[in-house]
């Protein structure tokens, strides 16, 4: 059973000492494999703080819950659905491939809408979006709604000089 803050913290201390810049975008997974119970407020000093800390310091880092217990992701959605916030969660296959990606917590329906489309595309820009969506927004409101589900690590961003392209960070099923 995982509760409190200071046992959050104390998380948090330990995954920004452990994780490491990368060139490349790629998921993080904290594992809760063995975990029972994690309390809301545990989730919210060590799990949250940690993503929103590598979204905002490693920026090739998406940190995704894997293999939590039915409890722990209970309390993570009620958590995260509080906030208006969501989070990727899966499983992980003993090899380390996730499995049953879902998306825990609530997006409004604009970003709903746009994650749901770049996931149907794989990958997009906000100007590609701009042009086959049936939503008449400019590319630079398509951008603002790519780089908040990507603040959030649902999307990773990989850029190629001055083009942003999105995609899901992991697939969903």
């Amino acid at each position: 059973m995982l509760s409190g803050v200071q046992a959050g913290r104390q998380l948090l201390g330990k995954l920004v000492a452990a994780a490491r810049p990368s060139a490349d975008p790629e998921p993080a997974y904290l594992d809760f494999d063995g975990v029972e119970v994690a309390t809301a407020s545990f989730l919210r000093e060590g799990v949250i703080a940690f993503r929103d800390y590598a979204r905002t310091t490693l920026p090739a880092l998406y940190p995704v819950i894997a293999n939590a217990s039915p409890a722990v992701t209970e309390e993570l959605e009620f958590f995260l659905r509080h906030r208006k916030d969501a989070m990727w969660a899966c499983r992980l296959a003993r090899a380390g491939e996730p499995r049953d990606p879902k998306i825990l917590g609530e997006l409004d329906e604009a970003h709903r809408s746009t994650f749901e489309l770049v996931a149907r595309l794989g990958t997009a820009s906000a100007p590609s979006l701009a042009a086959q969506s049936e939503e008449r927004l400019a590319p630079t409101a398509w951008n603002n709604r790519l780089s908040s589900l990507a603040a959030r690590g649902l999307l990773m961003e990989r850029r190629s000089g001055k083009t942003k392209t999105f995609a899901p960070v992991l697939e969903a099923c």
